[in-house]
Formats: structure tokens, sequence, C-alpha cells
């Protein structure tokens, strides 16, 4: 590899207008699956509705060892209302930035997992071997990989997973989880002159909406994820000021930490808002934490510090990543997410991320791929 070949690839993704919505994610998923074949890896293509393409590839494979997955997303998210100054496909570039929808989130790590496959392609039959999983989907509730999950023949096994969400290279051991819902909630129309014979919804939408501010999780913070939270996101209702609303419907955000168990938590939240309420959950997604003392985080940290010099502690990312639908399908498996790009630029205008610490990114990559095939 080029120092240039990093650069290179990570514009080359950016030119794939892959806004989701609605995605398009087919073209640049096939350009990835085929410079994986080119390379001697086995690759194969997912599709959870027209053109929203994610691609399978491995390489390698021994008895009694599960592969390494790499995995990131091929979606970005749209462009925004504020002008860019840059072309947001272009790949234009201005000292070390490197600038593009998706340049950090996460075409950069995209390409970085591509390139250090390729320093692996035809050495490693008789080991573990890798798995990269890209998808589509991932921004829109991490679509892509929860239909993935439910193709366990497909997926195989893996033994450890890799994200490569943007991080600034930082290795982060997880990601707290997501328990998203609509509350819908139901009255009886009438005149605005005559409610008393109509039955108010926005009324029953309020009173829930003042319980939730009140919302006790009654679990400790965790020591590295830090405590769990709620919001309520949207509230909609009614028709006319004339109308008595017979329907109404609030928006829950609810991001959860490791220990937590979602099912009894949805439960608690009928009971808190009542039988009027019809909850619509439509993100239940884990925790995913990893105890950092484990051997393989302890390698990562390790390969970290040799090549960056970076002395890393518990962290966790702010954000969700597909590790939380992956890890149904390759249960227990440790994940650590590790990523060129910068997180303060994820869905910003005129997005950027660091051709240096792309390129970083790469030999970090192979590093890890080294560490977990020779063991």
């Amino acid at each position: 590899m080029t120092a240039a070949d990093a650069i290179a690839l990570t514009r080359d993704l950016l030119r794939f207008d892959t806004v989701n919505p609605p995605g398009r994610e087919r073209d640049c998923a096939r350009y990835a699956g085929e410079l994986l074949q080119g390379w001697g890896y086995e690759a194969c293509y997912q599709e959870f509705d027209d053109g929203r393409t994610s691609v399978v590839a491995r390489t390698g494979g021994a008895a009694g060892r599960d592969p390494l997955c790499l995995t990131g997303h091929l979606d970005v998210v749209p462009l925004g209302s504020r002008a860019w100054t840059r072309d947001p496909f272009a790949g234009e570039t201005d000292g070390d930035r490197l600038y593009g929808r998706g340049a950090s989130d996460m075409k950069a790590g995209v390409a970085a997992m591509l390139l250090a496959a390729r320093a692996f392609a035809g050495k490693l039959a008789g080991t573990p071997g890798i798995v990269l999983v890209l998808t589509a989907g991932e921004e829109n509730g991490c679509v892509g990989s929860r239909h993935l999950a439910g193709l366990p023949a497909l997926m195989g096994r893996a033994g450890a997973i890799l994200v490569g969400e943007p991080t600034s290279n930082y290795p982060l051991v997880g990601h707290k989880g997501s328990l998203k819902f609509h509350a819908r909630f139901r009255g009886v129309s009438a005149h605005g002159s005559m409610p008393e014979l109509g039955e108010n919804a926005i009324y029953k939408a309020a009173r829930a909406t003042s319980r939730l501010a009140d919302f006790d999780f009654g679990v400790a913070a965790h020591a590295v994820m830090g405590a769990p939270t709620l919001n309520v996101g949207t509230f909609e209702g009614g028709s006319g000021v004339n109308l008595v609303p017979d329907a109404a419907a609030i928006g829950v955000d609810v991001r959860t930490v490791a220990g937590m168990d979602h099912g009894a938590l949805r439960a608690r939240f009928q009971d808190l808002l009542g039988p009027d309420a019809e909850l619509d959950v439509f993100s239940d997604l884990e925790p995913v934490w990893t105890e950092p003392r484990s051997d393989w985080v302890q390698r990562v940290y390790g390969i970290v510090r040799e090549q960056l010099g970076i002395v890393a502690e518990a962290r966790t990312a702010p954000y969700m990543t597909d590790a939380a639908n992956l890890l149904k399908v390759y249960a227990g498996a440790p994940t650590v997410v590790l990523g060129p790009g910068e997180a303060a630029m994820a869905h910003q205008t005129d997005e950027y991320c660091s051709q240096e610490r792309v390129r970083q990114a790469v030999a970090l990559y192979e590093a890890v791929i080294r560490d977990w095939c020779a063991r």
C-alpha cells in the first residue's frame, strides 16, 4: 500500500451518492465487493430492499478459531439545509483535510478496512481469517445489519468485531443501547365549542409526557457509559384549533447502559403510560459493552499504543453502531469501535476527515488482523 492509496480509495467511495434516504448503496457495495473478489475474497451481496445492498466477504478459515469481523456502513446522511463550501461527492482536499459527505462517517473507515484486507490477499489460508461486513441502511436504524443478523447461515461465525465508525483512531469498548418508540393516544372528536362531547387525545399525550419527564430508571450510572437517558423528541396531534383532537402521538428516545433489560423497560413504560397508550417500538438495540481488561481489548490497546503512542483508557461511543445487531449472530464476540473519522464531523456541513488518520487506520487494521490470525 502506498500512502496515496488510502486517500484515493476514500475519494472513490465518496463519489458514490449513498445519501440515506433513499440509500442506493448497490453500486458502492458492488464496487467494494469486486475489489475484494479481485483480491481473492469470497464476496456475496444481500439486499433488504431494491438497491439497498450490503456485502459480506471472507477469506481464510481454520478449524477451532473463528474469524475476525471488520464492519462499516456504506450509506451517509442527507446534506442538510446549510450550503456546502465543498463538493460533497468529490473528495476535495485542503491540507490534511479530505472533505465529503461520509468522509468521517464513515467511508474513510471502510476504505481503510478494504486496504487492510488487500494487504492479506492470499495470505490467510490455514488461519482464522477475516470477514468484512459492509452494510446498507445503518443511518436509519441499522436496517441492513438487522437484515443480515437474520441470516446466520450467510453470516457464519466471528470471534471478535472491529467497527470502523469515527473515533479519531481511539479504541472504544462499546456504546449505549437504543430503545425508541412512538406512544399513540386515541380520543373522540367533537366541535371545539363543545369539548365535553369529545375526548381530547392531546391531553392524554401531555399527561404521559409529564410522567416521562419524571421517569426514574432506578439504576446506577455505569462506570464508563454513564447514566441512561430519556428524551421526548416529537409531539403531534390535532387537525384544527376548533376540533377536539381524536389522535396524538409522542416520540421517545431512550439510551440504555450495559446491564439493563430492554424487555422489562418496555413493560415499565407501558405501565407508566397506561392502557390508553399504544406503543410502537421502532428501534430496540441492546448496549454494546466489552470488558476493557479482556484479552483481545488489551491486545488492541497494545497495538494502538505501539502504532500511535496512545495509552487508551476505557471509553464508549455516544452513538449507535451495527455491532448491536451483529452481536445477535456473533453472540459474545468482544467488540471494539476504532476508526479514522472525527465523531464531531459526523452529519455536519462540510464534513471532513484527516488524511493522516486514514493512513494510520490502515496500519492499525493490518496489525489487528495480523495479531488475530497469528495466534
